[in-house]
């Protein structure tokens, strides 16, 4: 039954309508999951000797002390990114099949995401150095599969609250709040969550602990979608109390308006367009990799710069990378009216416009590091309004994915808003600033460097009309193309 369900997937990748499109996408997501094995490949290496060198204790209670922060860190990254299991189960209910096996089949594709794959690249070569360097074999065993069962215990924890946003944001905010009280020295949860992991090292046989409660969450997971896989309710369409928001300030500025209110809407109303909101958010602290030399690798000129884009540029590359499939469950009937491409493309560059504006503001926080690390933020938000906000709007007339915003919270449906695609596609917009800089940087001074990025975005700011009328035109080009896209289930 498992080799049917392989092939039953096999032959859906690639007989689908989006297929030349997919494996394009495949292919990049591939190379950035290299990137992060060889990532953390590197980490698991050197870890023990970067924490040895630095002489601030054993290298593994370190390692135990901060591990609380790895598993948040990691439930967050998941939310945000990880695809729950899908399958198409409306053609599997009236064949022969039971449901047992169809909810096992999907939850067992969690097991094998690069999500928990990952992992392994760190905690395989760590724990091979420590046996290494004379740590007794047994105890490292033991608490390596306890590190394993702990985040396959994230999997599922992440796969049953995906649609508590509630949860989410209690629990991000209580780790974020944890993370500042460290920092400021107000309160130091790892005192409390360090014996913990010690003791799965000190007393490798309660191992045992983390997979009974892994077992415990996957039959919970299994128990949950088996009861709700059914027509009437698992896959009905739910009917909510309609609310009405009129937002009339922004009548006076025209269609360009009703776009905007129609905008703020789908943000508010909707898990997928509130999820870039969150992910822009979030990103606003990305900097902090780079500015506090957290880690040694980015203690460089190029990566503030590099830092300063993601910082300001979160929701524009989240959001604006899916313009227009956030309005693709209505767009054939928008391109039926009498609407002009101008406006409603303005409406999007308002909106991460305005969002990159609030990011800068949020960011003040780094003068707190010093003149140049804002400088970089400053900079980085000025090319994003002038440069990368036309590129997203660019790219997003090539990206023909549908977004169901109005789909049912179904047990196997795709719940996921910020997708790594939207990652992976910011890529050729990061080069550009990091190339402008080094010209500057290398023949007059970093100063310069600065310069010569917020020129540039000071430029493209100054040539929006024709940029507009260029990428107007790419959009007409498109239009017939993305209605079909759209049509595609």
């Amino acid at each position: 039954m498992l080799k049917h369900f392989i092939g039953l997937q096999w032959k859906s990748f690639f007989r689908s309508a989006t297929f030349k499109t997919e494996i394009w996408f495949k292919i990049l997501m591939a190379l950035g999951a290299l990137y992060f094995i060889a990532m953390f490949l590197g980490m698991g290496v050197g870890a023990y000797f970067i924490i040895e060198e630095m002489g601030i204790g054993d290298p593994l209670r370190v390692i135990n002390r901060f591990m609380i922060y790895y598993l948040a860190f990691d439930l967050v990254f998941r939310y945000m990114l990880q695809k729950m299991p899908v399958t198409n189960i409306k053609p599997l209910l009236y064949l022969p099949i039971s449901k047992s096996k169809v909810v096992h089949f999907s939850l067992g594709k969690t097991a094998i995401s690069f999500f928990n794959v990952a992992h392994a690249f760190f905690f395989v070569p760590f724990s091979i150095v420590l046996i290494a360097q004379g740590y007794p074999a047994l105890q490292v065993v033991g608490w390596h599969l306890a590190m394993m069962a702990l985040l396959y215990c994230n999997n599922f924890i992440n796969v049953m609250v995906n649609n508590q946003n509630v949860v989410f944001y209690v629990l991000a905010a209580l780790f974020i709040l944890a993370g500042a009280s460290q920092y400021y020295q107000w309160f130091d949860i790892t005192f409390y969550t360090q014996p913990i992991f010690d003791f799965f090292y000190d007393m490798s046989w309660t191992a045992i602990i983390p997979w009974v409660i892994l077992a415990g969450l996957y039959y919970g997971a299994f128990a949950y979608f088996k009861k709700h896989m059914y027509l009437d309710g698992g896959l009905a369409k739910k009917h909510t109390e309609a609310k009405t928001e009129n937002l009339e300030w922004l009548d006076r500025f025209g269609n360009l308006g009703t776009f905007l209110k129609n905008d703020i809407k789908l943000i508010k109303r909707n898990k997928r367009s509130r999820s870039a909101v969150i992910a822009g958010f979030f990103f606003i602290f990305y900097g902090l990799l780079f500015f506090t030399n957290a880690i040694e690798v980015y203690d460089g000129p190029f990566w503030k710069i590099f830092a300063g884009i993601f910082v300001t540029g979160g929701f524009l590359f989240s959001f604006g990378q899916y313009v227009p499939s956030w309005d693709s469950s209505y767009y054939p009937l928008m391109m039926s009216q009498n609407i002009k491409y101008r406006e409603y493309l303005s409406s999007k560059w308002y909106l991460v416009i305005i969002a990159t504006v609030i990011s800068t503001f949020l960011a003040t926080f780094y003068l707190y590091f010093g003149w140049e690390a804002y400088a970089a933020v400053l900079v980085g938000a000025i090319y994003n309004i002038g440069i990368n906000s036309y590129l997203v709007l660019w790219g997003g007339a090539y990206v023909k994915t549908p977004i169901e915003l109005t789909s049912n919270k179904k047990a196997f449906g795709d719940k996921q808003a910020f997708n790594a695609k939207t990652l992976l596609l910011t890529l050729p917009k990061l080069a550009l600033p990091i190339i402008i800089f080094a010209i500057g940087h290398f023949l007059i001074n970093p100063i310069a460097g600065y310069i010569f990025v917020a020129v540039f975005g000071i430029l493209g700011f100054a040539f929006k009309n024709k940029v507009f009328t260029m990428i107007e035109g790419i959009y007409k080009k498109e239009k017939y193309k993305t209605l079909q896209a759209y049509k595609q289930k």
